[in-house]
């Protein structure tokens, strides 16, 4: 049992044609109320997309203002009325303990929306995701996004999702 799963991991492969589908695909992942307390985490090669589609769903989630990488900072909060969201980028991590030595230990175990771009660099410290994404570059504007439900709210988050989010991210 995969914390709280009793099954294999729900996979689900999108072809994002271009930013509008990423922005699309966004939208829709931010109009399902249980996004508002999952871990999302993100991988892909430089350039893949993942700070783009994390801008794009927090546009869609309500933020305004400039949305930046938290590459240099390590971790961007975001205070809504009814939400708190953590953007984090682990990619300039060199040990996993640099996490605890952070204190994000803190941040995990409360509410709010939790984002990491590079978990990999963090391994060991962070818990698993509810949603992993896998960006893959398939030219200078597809994108191909493999989607993993590792908890039961990931897989909730998976199936609200549903054929609608396939229809519009497509070609």
């Amino acid at each position: 049992m995969l914390h709280g799963v009793d099954h294999l991991p729900i996979v689900k492969t999108l072809l994002l044609c271009d930013e509008a589908a990423t922005e699309r695909f966004a939208g829709a992942l931010a109009t399902l109320p249980d996004v508002r307390l999952a871990y999302i985490e993100l991988r892909g090669d430089l350039g893949a997309g993942k700070t783009t589609l994390v801008r794009h769903l927090l546009r869609a989630l309500g933020v305004q203002g400039r949305i930046k990488s938290p590459t240099y900072t390590v971790v961007e909060p975001y205070e809504l009325p009814d939400l708190t969201i953590w953007h984090f980028d682990f990619y300039r991590f060199s040990d996993p303990r640099e996490w605890q030595d952070a204190g994000f230990r803190d941040i995990f175990a409360s509410p709010g929306l939790k984002i990491a771009e590079w978990p990999e660099k963090a391994a060991g410290c962070v818990p698993l995701a509810d949603l992993a994404l896998q960006l893959d570059v398939q030219d200078d504007a597809a994108r191909q996004l493999r989607l993993t439900a590792q908890t039961r709210l990931g897989a909730k988050l998976l199936n609200g999702l549903g054929p609608t989010c396939l229809n519009t991210v497509g070609p």
